[in-house]
């Protein structure tokens, strides 16, 4: 399975509630960026995960129409619930893109990665491509890809 973590792009600081904060400018660019590089790359077959906030479901759209939105996966959701909604490492699909939010996002990668409980540094609109691979000795996360809109 790949699991390609991809935080929201910038979005406003101020709105009537966290969820209904939208994309800014420079946001809906640093998206649409990284989404032309995810486009390329992505099987046909992927399915979009994304949080119910405005910024999130703004910058799944950027790549497809075809998402689902997941309440599960709204801000301050735990890793387990990501990796849950995304069924790793077995997988609701061969690849799944979690469109979503720090420190979450973070925590995932540190488990999965490093067996961690930190919270790594997710930068706005990057993206965390990781594998699952079967071994001898059971399954491993492997990074395919690490990248931020500004070295795309």
């Amino acid at each position: 399975m790949d699991l390609i973590l991809w935080r929201h792009a910038e979005a406003e600081d101020v709105a009537s509630s966290d969820l209904s904060r939208a994309l800014t400018t420079r946001g809906r660019k640093q998206a649409q960026c990284t989404a032309k590089w995810l486009r390329a790359r992505l099987p046909e077959d992927a399915i979009v995960l994304a949080s119910p906030a405005v910024r999130t479901i703004q910058t799944a759209e950027t790549l497809t129409d075809q998402y689902r939105v997941v309440r599960e996966i709204a801000p301050n959701a735990s890793a387990n619930d990501v990796l849950e909604a995304a069924g790793w490492p077995g997988g609701i699909a061969q690849t799944v893109v979690i469109v979503g939010h720090q420190p979450t996002l973070g925590h995932v990668a540190a488990r999965l990665l490093g067996d961690s409980d930190a919270s790594w540094p997710v930068k706005k609109a990057g993206i965390w491509w990781i594998a699952s691979r079967e071994r001898d000795n059971g399954s491993h996360a492997v990074l395919r890809a690490a990248i931020t809109p500004d070295l795309i």
